[in-house]
């Protein structure tokens, strides 16, 4: 689920942080790291159960409009909805109920507002209407259509972003990443075989190098700023935006202490990395000085790289 990339910048904004308060002791800080991939896994889990929801006041809509019925009058309301395959199958899931009920998760309970609003959104879509009328309903048709109330309709949403963030401040930086972890979710949901939930990492290493990273910049982090002083002596410190600075004592960090990540690696993550969090001008600012720094690095055969291509 957490890419490498994604982990960056949980460290980022943990060394940002420690940049400003300098605390004495790290354990808050280590604790905040770890919390801030747990969450994320929450997030997820609201997302799936979100649909769950939707799916939950679609039942209740159709079963009291059925009771409304007058045959002369309306014709049955389409069932479509209510028997996509994937949402039935989203909603008997015990392995969806025991990741809720283990993390003592009940999203949505007294937030209601948010699922009725998106059911009402999905119910006046013109996707939904062409969705209802089709004759020959099918798997394939009901994740095409899952996928987009998600993509177009769920995940666009202000409302729904807004209130996510008030839950939990970080999950606006995992809110793009989780949004594609739940449609390839999706796609893997077979009505002939149980629910199996991604993993949090997609590597077991992963949880590992994130603490790593985090405590190899800070516990180096005097050393790691030094050079950069060295490299910017006509600027003023304060012209450096502060995410530049962390983000340089990141690479530096990955250069000198991960020989099993390859240079080329680390300055795309970081280059990257700057172009949502910085300034415009910030990715030729930090490519500029990570390039002389590695320079002096190989100069000094600091660098101790391990295996082919890792230069």
């Amino acid at each position: 689920m957490l890419n490498r990339r994604q982990l960056r910048i949980k460290v980022m904004q943990a060394v940002f942080s420690f940049q400003r308060q300098r605390p004495d002791d790290l354990k808050d800080l280590e604790k905040f790291v770890n919390s801030s991939m747990t969450q994320s896994y929450t997030l997820f889990l609201y997302m799936v159960q979100l649909l769950v929801k939707i799916h939950e006041v679609a039942v209740d809509k159709h079963t009291k409009k059925q009771q409304r019925i007058s045959s002369s009058v309306e014709h049955n309301p389409s069932r479509h909805l209510i028997d996509n395959r994937i949402l039935l199958k989203l909603r008997e899931s015990q392995a969806l109920k025991d990741a809720l009920q283990q993390r003592n998760l009940n999203p949505w309970h007294l937030d209601s507002k948010y699922v009725e609003n998106l059911y009402h959104k999905i119910q006046e879509s013109k996707t939904f209407v062409v969705y209802a009328m089709d004759e020959e309903p099918s798997l394939k048709k009901d994740l095409k259509f899952l996928t987009y109330i998600y993509e177009d309709i769920i995940a666009p949403s202000d409302e729904l972003l807004d209130y996510l963030e008030d839950v939990n401040i970080t999950w606006t930086d995992d809110y793009p990443l989780i949004n594609t972890t739940v449609i390839q979710f999706l796609r893997k949901v077979k009505p002939s075989k149980d629910v199996t939930l991604p993993p949090l990492f997609k590597d077991d290493d992963d949880g590992k190098f994130t603490l790593s990273l985090f405590r190899k910049t800070i516990l180096n982090i005097d050393e790691l700023a030094g050079r950069i002083e060295h490299k910017t002596p006509n600027w003023d410190k304060d012209r450096i935006a502060q995410i530049d600075l962390v983000l340089i004592m990141m690479a530096q960090a990955e250069f000198l202490y991960f020989p099993q990540i390859p240079v080329k690696v680390t300055l795309n993550e970081y280059l990257e990395i700057s172009k949502d969090y910085s300034t415009p001008k910030s990715a030729n600012f930090i490519n500029g000085i990570l390039d002389n720094l590695l320079k002096e690095f190989e100069n000094n055969d600091q660098l101790n790289k391990i295996g082919r291509g890792l230069l």
